[in-house]
């Protein structure tokens, strides 16, 4: 079944796969080369045998993208305003959920939250497409870790106001929206 899809793929797309010499299959195998000319297989159909199957796929236009195209470095400026407006937003949005979940503790938590995203903002983040997940699991792992309720939530909090601005932010920032 395999083999036949390969078929199928490499029939429609042959420049875009790298055909190997090497087999992938161990000689014990049941995938054995078979010879060229037609056979029966045991339901009657007739069976033309096949190249064996490359060892490895390239897919060469997916190849050349990713080494044509280059992310911009970070901008220190646009993660210093960025940071003060998840800051400004974070507050706001924690203060409203304190008694049920943070207490006292809003500005503590919102200072992880803020030093974190910062630091990713800063060193890290460079356009549409590298906003990652990790800052906001450092968030809740930290906030956790210091015994200061309500981690789940803010870092829920905070993920929810970076995938509606940080991506936005940067096209305007950049000029390129």
């Amino acid at each position: 079944m395999a083999t036949r899809l390969w078929a199928a793929a490499a029939a429609l797309n042959p420049h875009l796969l790298t055909l190997s010499s090497a087999s992938p299959f161990p000689s014990s195998s049941r995938f054995q080369a078979v010879s060229s000319t037609p056979r029966l297989v045991p339901r009657g159909r007739l069976h033309h045998s096949r190249r064996s199957r490359p060892a490895k796929f390239v897919c060469r236009r997916a190849k050349t993208a990713y080494d044509d195209y280059k992310f911009p470095d970070p901008i220190p400026e646009f993660a210093a305003q960025e940071t003060s407006k998840f800051r400004e937003h974070m507050m706001w949005r924690l203060e409203q959920k304190k008694d049920d979940y943070f207490g006292e503790h809003v500005e503590e938590i919102v200072d992880v939250c803020t030093e974190i995203l910062g630091t990713f903002l800063e060193h890290d983040y460079c356009g549409p497409g590298t906003l990652l997940v990790h800052p906001f699991l450092d968030m809740k792992g930290e906030i956790k870790e210091r015994g200061l309720p309500g981690a789940p939530q803010a870092a829920r909090a905070a993920i929810a106001w970076a995938e509606k601005n940080v991506d936005k932010d940067w096209k305007v920032w950049t000029g390129d929206y």
